[in-house]
């Protein structure tokens, strides 16, 4: 697998994480996908407000940092399918925290 070189030369494993998850809607994807494999229009169509091209570029990041894992068929019409790997199903406690995190901000803000 071949990893952004970028990531190499973070130190701080804090930025490390932080560089894998940047993106508007990577977090969002991982949430996703924790639930199960979904194909490419299934993701586009619980994230209404992505353009398709940013969408496919995320996902390409989170492919290439070995989160996701893409799965293309050959058949007509083409299908590919996306799903958590290890190391994306080992985030997914941080998104549950983040997750109770921000019902407890929520609460916060609304007193």
């Amino acid at each position: 697998m071949a990893f952004r070189k970028e990531l190499f030369d973070i130190k701080c494993p804090v930025g490390i994480t932080q560089n894998v998850i940047q993106g508007k809607w990577k977090l969002m994807i991982l949430f996703i996908l924790k639930d199960g494999v979904k194909r490419f229009n299934e993701l586009h169509r619980m994230l209404p407000d992505i353009r398709q091209g940013y969408l496919t570029q995320q996902l390409r990041e989170l492919e290439q940092d070995g989160l996701v894992h893409r799965e293309v068929y050959k058949v007509v019409p083409p299908k590919v399918e996306y799903s958590l790997t290890d190391m994306g199903e080992q985030f997914l406690p941080v998104i549950d925290k983040m997750y109770e995190w921000g019902i407890d901000y929520l609460k916060f803000i609304r007193e």
